[in-house]
């Protein structure tokens, strides 16, 4: 017996939910959970199930794919651990935390090593006996920096996703396309409206009242691709920006690593520029 994680997007029609459950029923799988959801305004149909049972893959394939519109997309994915790789520069919270997890066995995930321009974090991660590689960014071009990046991610072999620790490098388009659909940011949520230096202290002179952290899928455009997961706390007046940058880092290494644990277990859809997240 196995189990499979059913994934499929479509254009919505009457029926779908019982012509895909009856064909689960005919290959005799029993179904674990079923999710899904129709958006009206686009008329797109997605749905995730989790299934057990013994069947071949590729044949279940076909027949769901008989049952569907034209066009649809089905994927059949089986519950092994992916692997991953963590960017990372000096900021340590966000990193620690997967890192922690990870140890724990709360993360579906093989870390097969983490890649930094700086070596400040070595020490930590080799507590973890997990290969760490500085790719230096200082007395070269940021093309041939970033060649070097993709040469080491690469040597690791095949990587599902690539999750970015408080990266402090601004990604090319090459790179985007390079792994396209498979980088995982962390950001403080008030991108875009404070950039720059020392964003908290900005935020403080504002007056802002919460702060807060968005994990995000990374496009071409700058800290606006598809969104995975975001928190928010509130502060008021009593609160100096380092107390806000403390809060804030709380919030960045928490909604990074369950934007990764959705990632991992295969429960986002993207279109559009947006997410499903059953």
């Amino acid at each position: 017996m196995s189990q499979y994680r059913v994934l499929i997007d479509a254009n919505d029609e009457k029926g779908l939910v019982h012509k895909v459950s009856s064909i689960f029923y005919n290959y005799d799988l029993n179904i674990l959970s079923n999710s899904e959801f129709v958006d009206r305004e686009s008329n797109k149909f997605f749905m995730r199930s989790v299934v057990d049972g013994a069947v071949d893959k590729e044949e279940l394939n076909d027949a769901i794919r008989r049952v569907l519109p034209k066009g649809s997309g089905i994927k059949i994915l089986e519950p092994v651990k992916k692997n991953i790789i963590i960017l990372a520069t000096k900021e340590m919270h966000a990193l620690g935390d997967i890192l922690i997890r990870h140890e724990a066995g709360e993360l579906a995930a093989n870390i097969l090593g983490v890649v930094s321009n700086y070596d400040a974090l070595q020490s930590l991660v080799e507590k973890f006996d997990i290969p760490y590689v500085t790719v230096s960014h200082e007395g070269i071009e940021r093309s041939e920096h970033e060649s070097k990046i993709i040469e080491a991610i690469q040597s690791f072999g095949d990587v599902d996703y690539i999750v970015l620790a408080k990266y402090m490098r601004i990604l090319t388009p090459r790179f985007v396309e390079t792994f396209e659909d498979k980088i995982i940011n962390i950001h403080h949520s008030f991108l875009p409206a404070f950039i720059g230096a020392n964003p908290y202290k900005q935020a403080y002179d504002r007056g802002v009242k919460i702060i807060g952290a968005t994990a995000h899928f990374v496009n071409n455009n700058l800290d606006e691709g598809p969104i995975i997961a975001q928190e928010v706390i509130h502060v008021n007046h009593a609160y100096g920006w380092r107390d806000m940058q403390r809060l804030g880092k709380d919030v960045e290494k928490v909604v990074l690593s369950r934007a990764l644990k959705l990632a991992l277990e295969d429960r986002i859809f993207v279109y559009a520029n947006r997410t499903v997240i059953f």
